[in-house]
């Protein structure tokens, strides 16, 4: 098999093709930004409000319009929507660039930038994954998925922070004339994407409030066991990750003196297992179920946060984040994919949104939650309150993980043709 077939399988379609494609681009231009932003951030202001403010921006707009995102998904052409959307980004970027090549760029107009263009981007998300399960059969839904995040850990995480950093050294604008070329691309690319029609249960029906579907989507979402509980794991899964990972630098720097290098490394490391993960996904979707594979990455979990409790070794530290990285991929792929089949295509993006925003509302909770416990407790606390958490929260889903792995299908759910 060539290396095109095994990235994008011609079984898949044309239209995974140009998805997969604008998503790679996509991700090159945030992976660069991932670097930049708060480089540019920094040399404007030596406020940690204001600092911390940058990395809140990224959260906040999935908050305030998460859910709003996923309504007017499952009402519109998501195609022209993602287009669109990446369409304001690519502006925004561009009048960034011109405040600061004119020299009038201050740090309050780069937190607005930050803010505007979050929102687009949470427009861009939520829509984008609507997107596969219109393309390939439910079959193909995994490692449709699998692609997809491979191309997301290569060029957001490996390649993009790196470029950033070295185009921001090159100047303060050319990060972000770069990430609005990577945007703008990734509009053209999508663009060659068959139209896809509005989810026929508002292609016909009257317009209605964009409240009202979203409460259509949260009573279905609450009246389907298997999606309510795998949407409720990750939340929980969240607010126990995000308890140490918000202090990680701090307890890499000071409790494992690894310095500002050995952080950076640790942070890869967990890239590291994503890709490792990505040649071996297949392998493992034809030989074990999805209920054995999620128990595996949620056990796995546990395990991950008490080792951290327990190690004072940086090399150590480094190997376990390389595992972290690899059921962290396998655990998302897979959860992506359960839901995608579970979920019918007229609510696919409120479902979705909902996911997301329980995402995003993990890693804000989480996160207060790990500062305040590292601030009495020390650097080593976060990590056991997230093993007790993750814990328990495993003893109560063991057994519901196989009636979310084995429900039943939505038959709209598949891909036409």
């Amino acid at each position: 098999m060539n290396i095109g077939e095994w990235v994008a399988p011609q079984r898949l379609g044309r239209d995974f093709r140009w998805l997969l494609a604008s998503s790679w681009t996509s991700n090159v231009g945030d992976g660069i930004a991932l670097a930049a932003a708060p480089l540019l951030i920094a040399s404007m202001t030596d406020s940690p409000i204001l600092v911390a403010a940058g990395a809140v921006l990224q959260f906040l707009p999935w908050l305030l319009f998460g859910l709003h995102a996923g309504a007017i998904a499952d009402r519109l052409d998501r195609r022209r929507l993602i287009m669109v959307a990446n369409g304001v980004r690519s502006l925004v970027l561009v009048a960034l660039c011109v405040f600061l090549v004119t020299g009038v760029a201050s740090i309050w107009i780069v937190l607005i930038v930050a803010f505007v263009y979050g929102c687009a981007e949470v427009f861009v998300d939520t829509t984008s994954s609507t997107l596969l399960p219109m393309m390939v059969r439910k079959a193909d839904l995994g490692v449709g998925n699998a692609r997809l995040q491979a191309g997301f850990l290569v060029a957001n995480q490996f390649g993009g922070p790196p470029l950033g950093a070295f185009l921001f050294a090159v100047g303060t604008f050319w990060p972000f004339a770069v990430q609005a070329i990577c945007v703008a691309l990734a509009v053209v690319l999508i663009s060659r994407i068959a139209a896809t029609p509005v989810p026929s249960s508002k292609a016909d029906s009257p317009r209605t409030p964009v409240h009202t579907d979203i409460a259509e989507g949260i009573r279905w979402l609450w009246r389907n066991p298997p999606v309510r509980t795998l949407v409720l794991i990750i939340l929980t899964f969240n607010v126990t990750w995000a308890a140490p990972w918000g202090i990680l630098v701090l307890y890499a720097t000071d409790h494992l003196q690894m310095g500002p290098i050995g952080y950076g490394a640790l942070t890869t490391a967990s890239a590291i297992g994503g890709l490792l993960a990505t040649f071996s996904f297949g392998w493992l979707e034809r030989r074990f179920s999805f209920a054995t594979l999620m128990r595996v990455c949620l056990s796995a979990e546990v395990a991950m946060h008490l080792a951290f409790a327990l190690t004072t070794s940086g090399a150590v530290a480094f190997v376990i984040m390389i595992a972290f990285g690899a059921y962290a991929f396998v655990w998302g792929t897979i959860s992506t994919t359960v839901r995608q089949r579970l979920v019918p295509h007229e609510l696919q993006g409120r479902i979705a949104s909902v996911n997301m925003v329980g995402v995003f509302g993990g890693l804000v909770i989480g996160q207060a939650i790990g500062g305040v416990i590292a601030q009495f407790w020390g650097l080593t606390a976060p990590w056991w309150f997230a093993f007790a958490g993750a814990a328990v929260t495993l003893v109560l889903v063991w057994r519901p993980i196989s009636h979310i792995a084995a429900a039943r299908v939505d038959d709209r759910t598949d891909a036409a043709g």
